[in-house]
């Protein structure tokens, strides 16, 4: 809740997708599927960018991360910024390198695993990109304030590369 309350006080909106059903949700390799995920939030992006002319972050956790990555990929994808957020970009694979919009990479410093695989990724990255790492933060960022910090972080990505007069933005 802190992170969409941080984006909106900045002046950002914010769409929460589901991006499978509940009956979906049951198949654990669903969760994994990043080309049924990326291609959902595509069409949700494509549907919200011809009602609203607006600048588009996305914002992924987990698979979520991979999902936004290759959907931004896309060169008809309008995605302005990404935000990854303990997040398996790795999993974008080759389409790593087809990214275009600016991409924040946010993980834990006790998540020492996915520290390396955002590293991989961001080797594979050939667009502005920064890897944050929270101090004594786990991989679902539960320790006081660890969240908040990600959506400062957050926040200040996506106003730097958004919003039109400020620093990096459009």
């Amino acid at each position: 809740m802190y992170k969409r309350q941080a984006l909106n006080r900045a002046g950002l909106g914010t769409l929460l997708l589901d991006l499978l059903t509940p009956g979906e949700e049951t198949d654990r390799a669903n969760v994994f599927d990043i080309g049924l995920l990326a291609d959902r939030l595509a069409d949700a992006t494509r549907w919200l960018r011809r009602r609203v002319a607006v600048p588009v972050g996305s914002f992924g956790a987990s698979t979520g991360a991979a999902a936004a990555l290759r959907a931004a990929a896309a060169t008809d994808s309008g995605v302005g910024a990404v935000v990854s957020r303990g997040g398996r970009p790795d999993l974008a694979g080759a389409d790593l390198a087809a990214v275009r919009a600016p991409v924040l990479l946010i993980v834990g410093s006790d998540d020492t695993t996915v520290i390396d695989l955002n590293r991989q990724a961001q080797e594979a990255l050939h667009c502005e990109n920064r890897l944050e790492i929270v101090p004594g933060a786990t991989h679902l960022f539960e320790e006081p304030g660890a969240l908040e910090q990600v959506a400062d972080l957050a926040r200040d990505w996506f106003t730097a590369h958004l919003v039109p007069g400020r620093a990096g933005g459009i």
